[in-house]
Parts: C-alpha cells; structure tokens; sequence
C-alpha cells in the first residue's frame, strides 16, 4: 500500500489567503495531514488480496468436499452395519 503525498505548506497558504490566521491554518494543515496520512490500497493491492481470498475459497471448497465425502462413507458403512445387525435379528427370530 502508499500513502498519498500532501504538502502542508501549500494548504496552510491557501487557507491563510482564504482568512485563517497563521496558527489556525498551521493546526489545519497538521491535523489533516494527520487524517489523512493512512495508507490506501493500490489496485495491485487489491487484486492480491482478490486473489487471496479466491484462493482461500478454492481451499474451503476443496476441505469440504473431503469431509462430506468422509461423512457420506461412514453414514454408508452405519447404515450396512445396522442391516448386518437387522438381518442377524430377523434369522434368530
């Protein structure tokens, strides 16, 4: 990320031609240059995180499937194990 450049000199001028005094436009120009001196997010910034994610949901999407196919498994190997059981209860009977 960058920060966006800002000359405090320049807007301190300005707002003294605009009728600041001298302190007021000196206190204005610091305290938004303060504001405003946060980091923005470049379009390649934001096409990495873009990335980033997209790949992070591929991954998700991917450990899901796994695990579904797991749960399918057991469920299966469950339900043959309770017919196994069923059936044996039904020949002793």
């Amino acid at each position: 990320m960058s920060a966006v450049p800002f000359d405090t000199l320049r807007f301190a001028t300005k707002l003294q031609a605009g009728g600041f005094s001298v302190e007021q436009a000196r206190a204005a120009a610091e305290a938004f240059a303060e504001a405003t001196s946060q980091e923005i997010a470049t379009k390649a910034d934001i096409a990495t995180l873009r990335n980033d994610i997209r790949s992070d949901g591929q991954i998700m999407e991917r450990d899901l499937k796994i695990w579904f196919g797991k749960m399918m498994a057991w469920q299966l190997t469950a339900i043959a194990g309770l017919l196994g059981i069923a059936t044996a209860v039904v020949k002793l009977i």
